[in-house]
């Protein structure tokens, strides 16, 4: 009978010291409801029922769109779901509808509204109006979508050239570090907002072109850290027997370097992402982010800046975006601290 005991991976150990981070572990499990919620924002968030029941046949708007004579209407145009008419049809002699939590969408404009735009919040529309009279809460639920990916993506982005740039620099170090350093320079010089604007000038804007814009200067700082360990961790026993034994330099980068280089790059992710949520809402701020008609909370700040009185716009978008950056700070600073080198034994 052995009286061997388990020991943990440090992967496992990394994990049990993150959990006993109660803000951190909390905030990734709000952050991750959130953005999960935020990925079913047309079941939460729609001008359109999620089914319909009319003289005894479904329909589905979410997925097809149909004319209001489908439902007694006159015009073949699309229904309208706020029009107090065809919603009696659809409700009324038998008839139901299931409509999501928040019957508006983000571009839903409401003209049956009871008060000018934009208005202050109400049973009509909890959270209130902006200027154009758009659903607030639609606007924040599909912007905080909208900013969500467009941070996982640009991250995504970052870390992969991040991660090779860095690691061809380390490993091979001599010449080939030298001009990579020179091109960071002089790459890194370049004015980023300027670009920005000359570009936005010359294209129809689109989340595409600001993602490959972003993409190009928003990969030099993790690749700092990934030569670091690379130029660390290329010098251990287990690299050179790894030589000796005639592995290629590809497969030792990759399976042996790699794993163990990996530390700052996942500690830094929440913190590139609330960095990518910023650029993304500066830029729709000034003007040079998303298309016009894209929900987005920098639009909405910009909204809030022109309507002083309409203090519903400025407070509750600078609320999303503050629990949202405080989300990711506090799951950065918990994984700072699981997977701190001088923690690693406990």
């Amino acid at each position: 009978m052995s009286n061997s005991i388990e020991h943990p991976s440090p992967g496992r150990r990394a994990w049990r010291r993150f959990r006993r981070n109660k803000l951190g572990f909390y905030s990734l499990v709000l952050f991750t409801t959130l953005v999960v919620l935020s990925l079913f924002a047309e079941v939460l968030s729609n001008d359109k029922p999620l089914v319909v029941s009319y003289q005894g046949q479904f329909y589905f708007p979410l997925v097809t769109d149909y004319p209001e004579s489908t439902f007694g209407g006159d015009f073949p145009t699309p229904a309208d779901y706020l029009d107090p008419f065809i919603r009696d049809r659809i409700t009324q002699g038998g008839n139901w509808a299931v409509y999501p939590p928040n019957p508006y969408g983000p571009k839903t404009l409401n003209y049956f509204a009871s008060s000018p735009n934009p208005a202050a919040p109400s049973r009509e529309n909890f959270f209130g109006s902006d200027d154009r009279g758009r659903d607030l809460l639609a606007q924040l639920i599909y912007g905080f979508r909208v900013s969500v990916l467009f941070g996982l993506a640009l991250t995504a982005i970052g870390v992969v050239i991040g991660v090779i740039t860095g690691a061809i620099q380390g490993y091979f170090g001599g010449k080939t570090d030298l001009a990579f350093q020179r091109f960071i320079e002089i790459w890194g010089s370049m004015p980023e907002l300027y670009l920005l604007i000359i570009f936005s000038a010359i294209f129809a804007p689109s989340i595409s072109l600001l993602l490959i814009l972003l993409s190009l200067f928003g990969w030099m700082g993790l690749s700092d850290y990934v030569r670091a360990e690379f130029l660390r961790n290329r010098q251990m026993d287990y690299v050179r027997a790894a030589r000796a034994l005639g592995v290629g330099n590809r497969r030792i980068m990759w399976r042996h370097i790699l794993p163990n280089s990996m530390t700052p790059v996942v500690t830094f992710l929440p913190f590139r992402m609330s960095a990518a949520i910023l650029a993304l809402t500066s830029l729709d701020f000034l003007g040079l982010g998303v298309p016009p008609g894209t929900p987005s909370l920098g639009e909405l700040l910009s909204q809030g800046k022109a309507n002083i009185d309409a203090w519903w716009i400025s407070l509750s978008t600078f609320a999303v975006l503050v629990v949202t950056l405080l989300l990711l700070t506090f799951m950065g600073d918990a994984l700072r601290d699981a997977l701190d080198p001088r923690k690693l034994s406990t």
